[in-house]
């Protein structure tokens, strides 16, 4: 799975109204009679964070964890990658986004679709961790 980066998000985030219930899907509800709240996306993401920033995601190889072609990924460069977290990196030149697995000394890029294989660095590789990813999101239209 590849991505693009893009950019600085603009100023002045809007904020909507959050309810504290859950809705059955499928099933019509008057939200507007039980919200809790006002709440911004951007922050909740933390995407006005100097060190946050969005990339367009593209493939199919991280289906299996919910991260799926055109989502949105938010990333954080300021977490230190450890294993187990799904990254964003540059595999010599390539950009990815896999999730990071460490084996002894051994540095692998996981693929979450059965399809992909895995991908271990080599020596005389490059690789470049360009931050964690935290959440995604995905556009139902």
């Amino acid at each position: 799975m590849s991505y693009s980066i893009l950019g600085p998000v603009a100023e002045g985030g809007r904020r909507v109204p959050l309810c504290l219930f859950r809705v059955p899907a499928g099933f019509p509800s008057p939200a507007a009679d039980h919200i809790e709240a006002h709440i911004s996306l951007d922050e909740v993401l933390n995407v006005r964070a100097p060190h946050v920033y969005l990339v367009s995601l593209m493939g199919e190889s991280m289906q299996g964890a919910g991260i799926f072609e055109g989502d949105l990924a938010v990333v954080d460069r300021s977490i230190e990658p450890v294993h187990g977290h799904i990254v964003i990196a540059l595999l010599n030149n390539e950009p990815v986004c896999k999730r990071l697995c460490l084996r002894g000394k051994d540095v692998v890029l996981l693929s979450e679709n059965p399809k992909y294989p895995p991908r271990y660095v080599l020596e005389g590789d490059e690789l470049s961790i360009w931050g964690v990813v935290t959440s995604s999101v995905r556009s139902h239209v």
